[in-house]
């Protein structure tokens, strides 16, 4: 699969929606994930992330606005043991749940579907990361409506096996603007990973379209010792 540049496929994509990418910086040092959140309506832009013990959860930002919490309030990212679950939904607690079960990722999953909001019927992104003894490797997983239709659940599961050095997968909810959205497709993009934290947050928070972006996550994670630093940034302050 060829390299993109992860800046420009964001710049020239209006509306992904909720995006997830996992990798390896070009060191071989750093695990890394990144989440962001965008919005159209009133309701989904009304947000910020917010630390929530090792992870995050989604916020309102004004709650006299919050007028639906079910589809945008949730925990993104959790952490259990020596692996991070990051997600689009409320799904993170099934993965969470299932593997504290000593179930597999995509088992967890077989138990969820896209998202109930017709006639979007938003794709469910899931990633999971697992870091043992100096040793990483990823997953991601996609669960969508079958080409729009409700009746039928494709499920997709991708499994990264001690990634190269520089290497990441972006995945994300929509392939771009329309009514009803479309879903994303095929295999996660290959992109590149900067060494720098701050850099990689700033390239990608600055290539978010700004009227529709609302929220990003960043972590850097040692993979020698799980030691992780992370960054937040949030369009309402």
């Amino acid at each position: 699969m060829e390299m993109i540049s992860l800046e420009k496929e964001l710049r020239k994509n209006a509306y992904p929606g909720r995006g997830i990418v996992i990798g390896k910086t070009p060191d071989g040092t750093k695990a890394v994930a990144a989440y962001f959140i965008m919005g159209r309506s009133e309701n989904s832009r009304n947000r910020v992330f917010v630390e929530d013990n090792e992870g995050i959860r989604t916020q309102a930002f004004d709650p006299s606005k919050l007028t639906d919490p079910s589809l945008i309030i949730y925990a993104p990212v959790r952490v259990l043991g020596n692996k991070t679950i990051v997600t689009n939904g409320d799904q993170t607690d099934t993965i969470y749940e299932g593997l504290d079960r000593q179930q597999t990722f995509e088992m967890s999953l077989r138990t969820r579907e896209f998202e109930p909001d017709a006639p979007n019927y938003t794709p469910r992104i899931s990633g999971v990361m697992h870091i043992e003894n100096g040793k990483y490797n990823y997953a991601m997983s996609i669960l969508k409506s079958n080409n729009g239709s409700p009746d039928s659940c494709n499920r997709f599961t991708f499994a990264y096996e001690n990634p190269a050095a520089g290497e990441g997968h972006f995945i994300h909810t929509y392939k771009g603007d329309g009514n009803p959205l479309p879903s994303f497709e095929g295999e996660p993009k290959l992109v590149g990973i900067d060494n720098d934290i701050n850099a990689f947050a700033n390239m990608l928070w600055e290539s978010l379209n700004e009227d529709n972006k609302v929220s990003l996550f960043v972590r850097y994670i040692d993979i020698a010792t799980g030691n992780y630093e992370t960054r937040i940034i949030n369009k309402n302050k």
